[in-house]
């Protein structure tokens, strides 16, 4: 616990902007490990109950097709059932569906995603602060009289604006790694959800048009 003990009084001499940088760390390790168990529910393996969705399509039951993908909790059934719910209005229907549920889960997964780009952002701005701040009370302290004969007051301000500086880095570096590789975990997400999307419509395309050769091959 010494190592703990040691760090925390290192940090507690980086200035009054160590309070805020803790806040930035804080929030960007909770919103980082909630995202990333979201999307990492999200993305399942939903291939074979799309394949029995489409051979309930091919058979011309698109009420159970719906309860097979409704069966599972992903964003890329959600997808296609809102498709299929609405594809005996016309096809356009269907595709503007599928699209406004798309946009629906695309919400759900990048929320909270913007406060980590914030993060990005203002964390080594307050560490640049903390930097000012530390070199405005150095500069201060030469300024007077005693301040020559205690170089220790002098070497105080120093590292208060290192160590402001090195902590609003870090956590930048820390929140940038997890936010990009968050953001390409949601845009493969995102693919999926489009191809899936796409390959229903054509095989609501082909079960329209030929219904019985296709019942015929998916057999």
């Amino acid at each position: 616990m010494d190592w703990l003990v040691n760090a925390v009084t290192l940090l507690a001499k980086g200035g009054f902007v160590m309070i805020p940088l803790m806040v930035c760390s804080v929030s960007s390790i909770a919103i980082l490990i909630e995202r990333f168990c979201a999307v990492k529910k999200a993305q399942v393996d939903v291939s074979e109950v799309v394949r029995r969705a489409d051979c309930d399509v091919y058979s011309g039951n698109h009420p159970a097709a719906i309860e097979t993908l409704e069966s599972v909790d992903s964003p890329v059934t959600r997808v296609v059932s809102a498709g299929l719910r609405n594809y005996h209005i016309d096809e356009r229907a269907a595709e503007r569906a599928m699209e406004e549920q798309g946009t629906r889960e695309l919400a759900a997964l990048n929320r909270r995603v913007g406060y980590l780009d914030t993060i990005i952002t203002v964390a080594p701005l307050l560490g640049l602060l903390g930097t000012v701040t530390g070199m405005i009370s150095a500069f201060h302290v030469i300024a007077t009289k005693e301040g020559i004969s205690t170089p220790t007051t002098i070497t105080g301000g120093v590292a208060e604006a290192l160590i402001a500086t090195a902590t609003g880095l870090a956590i930048a570096i820390v929140t940038l790694v997890g936010y990009n590789h968050l953001q390409e975990r949601i845009k493969h997400l995102v693919a999926e959800i489009e191809i899936a999307g796409t390959a229903m419509m054509n095989v609501l395309g082909d079960a329209r048009e030929e219904p019985g050769e296709i019942t015929r091959v998916s057999a």
